[in-house]
């Protein structure tokens, strides 16, 4: 398996401390999801997130969680034994990582964090301002109870071999995002990142996923005789770009980015968003 992450690392530019934590992350992503593959827990459960654009559908920008949901609610999900079977498998493979759950059993959101260094030790990367006793950090979690409305598809990857993941499409991955622009409490520019990114692929968003999203959790939690329609979304985010540090989403961004790609947060404002959002609603009219 390390011959197979050094190959995978080839890929990479390593240049920088940075750069070397954010390929050798991505890298067991992909080994994590590939043992969760074997373990059958794409049955149960769908991919979605920035890691899920990254690795799926190649989001030009790192990612740091793995996110998934269940694709039927199951209160009694046993989260604890996959995470047990996801770490057999990665010993396995000579990752001698730990995983252990965060939070409440009885959450509606399950997470966990995988601890590594194995991989970092074995690789023999040179670094220039890291502990070499630093620990390799990836956050799981897996939503029990999520929205309606949702859609699937599956893909085949192939590394480290091939296997089948389940993930949601992205039209549904594309109203998560819209939720998470209009209800999250702090900014985070990766989701405005990601917006432009959907616009300039022509996604059409799953307007009641979205509307389930919504009344499920954040500021319209409840209201169901709520309406999604073109002049709602405008509007709501709209609102959004206006209330945005943009400096701070730029500098949050920028740690996810490749040096090359960092001229595309440069013009970030809120002309450059209100820009996109009117192409956005052009294209779903």
């Amino acid at each position: 398996m390390i011959k197979l992450i050094k190959q995978r690392l080839e890929r990479y530019d390593l240049s920088s401390d940075a750069l070397k934590d954010q390929a050798i992350r991505e890298v067991v992503q992909e080994i994590m999801i590939y043992a969760l593959a074997q373990s059958n827990f794409f049955d149960k459960a769908l991919f979605h997130g920035g890691t899920s654009l990254r690795i799926v559908h190649n989001l030009p920008r790192f990612s740091e969680d793995l996110d998934f949901m269940l694709r039927e609610t199951e209160a009694d999900f046993p989260w604890q034994r996959y995470l047990n079977e996801l770490e057999e498998i990665l010993n396995e493979y000579g990752i001698e990582c730990e995983i252990q759950p965060k939070g409440k059993m009885d959450d509606h959101v399950r997470k966990a964090m995988l601890k590594d260094n194995s991989v970092t030790k074995q690789l023999n990367l040179s670094f220039k301002n890291r502990d070499p006793g630093q620990k390799i950090r990836i956050k799981l979690e897996i939503d029990l109870y999520p929205p309606e409305n949702n859609r699937e598809a599956e893909t085949n990857l192939d590394f480290p071999y091939t296997h089948l993941v389940r993930h949601q499409d992205l039209p549904s991955n594309f109203a998560l995002k819209i939720h998470a622009m209009l209800c999250r409490t702090y900014t985070k520019g990766r989701d405005w990142y990601d917006f432009a990114w959907y616009v300039s692929q022509g996604i059409q968003p799953n307007l009641p996923h979205l509307r389930s999203a919504l009344i499920q959790n954040g500021p319209w939690q409840g209201l169901g005789d709520i309406s999604i329609d073109l002049d709602w979304l405008k509007t709501s985010i709209a609102n959004a770009i206006e209330s945005i540090e943009w400096n701070n989403a730029i500098i949050e961004t920028t740690n996810f980015l490749k040096p090359e790609d960092l001229p595309t947060v440069a013009p970030w404002s809120n002309n450059f968003f209100h820009n996109i959002l009117h192409r956005f609603i052009e294209y779903l009219e």
